[in-house]
């Protein structure tokens, strides 16, 4: 059976990172994509130069809507831009997950929290963080903060080094997620290691960092192929290295593709496309 996988998420025209990319990463996993938009942004591989927020009744709508006729294996949620757009799809999801038949409780969340873009643009407001810790968070089947977001989070600076990296992974699984994995992709190094927190403990991923400026979107890419295996029935630690993999290859594959001038967008069919010269 198809799963199907509900991204909650802001929109990127030229299709790197938000729902774009979910919806790639979606069928790149072999898994069938819906999206609910939080927000429209005016984004290139170069920067966001504008953001239109979509009210939060009408996000909670589509989410209503999606629950009511569709069964859904799995949620990412991404970029939720505000308080009342978090309080929104908290509220919604906390309704839809309790219609849920028993048969098929437990469905898996995946929170990217978006935070800043990578042009340096804001992309949740300050009063957010709150209701984001407070009502969202207890919801995440995993977490997935990169280091800034990690710090933001708990107010904290930026973790310079893998035992701090651990030490506020640990702390964000205190606030509620059942897992959070932090991504050492900001560390000052040639490698980049993400550490999940889980009950059972921690569990390093280690990668070697691809020398390339093609990284638009893989936050919202990594979540999305995570949400996508554990749609399909995989374990956390399972669905974290599966996506890393599928990541790293669509990372390395980058260059195939001509878009932009800025931080370009990764590949996500990377296995499925045949490129020519």
């Amino acid at each position: 059976m198809i799963r199907n996988v509900l991204s909650i998420a802001g929109s990127d025209p030229s299709g790197g990172a938000g729902i774009q990319a979910d919806l790639k990463a979606f069928s790149a996993r072999g898994v069938y994509g819906m999206a609910v938009l939080t927000a429209l942004t005016a984004q290139n591989t170069q920067g966001v130069s504008g953001v239109h927020l979509v009210p939060p009744a009408f996000v909670a709508d589509q989410i209503n809507a999606v629950f009511a006729d569709v069964r859904v294996d799995a949620v990412k949620i991404g970029m939720i831009a505000n308080a009342g757009i978090a309080e929104a799809v908290a509220t919604a999801l906390d309704a839809a997950l309790a219609a849920v038949p028993a048969d098929r409780r437990g469905i898996p969340i995946v929170i990217d929290p978006v935070m800043i873009a990578k042009g340096g643009a804001a992309l949740l407001a300050p009063e957010a963080v709150d209701v984001l810790t407070r009502r969202l968070l207890p919801l995440a089947t995993l977490l997935t903060p990169n280091l800034p977001e990690a710090a933001a989070l708990l107010h904290q600076p930026v973790a310079p080094n893998r035992a701090e990296m651990a030490a506020q992974a640990e702390q964000l699984r205190a606030l509620g997620p059942a897992a959070v994995l932090v991504k050492g992709g900001h560390l000052d190094s040639d490698e980049s290691p993400d550490v999940l927190a889980a009950a059972d403990g921690l569990h390093w991923f280690e990668a070697r960092r691809v020398p390339t400026k093609n990284t638009h979107g893989t936050g919202c890419t990594l979540s999305s192929a995570l949400a996508a295996e554990l749609a399909k029935g995989a374990s956390v630690p399972e669905a974290v290295a599966i996506a890393k993999d599928y990541l790293a290859g669509a990372v390395a594959a980058a260059g195939s593709l001509s878009v932009g001038s800025g931080h370009g967008p990764v590949q996500h069919f990377h296995a499925l496309w045949k490129v020519t010269g």
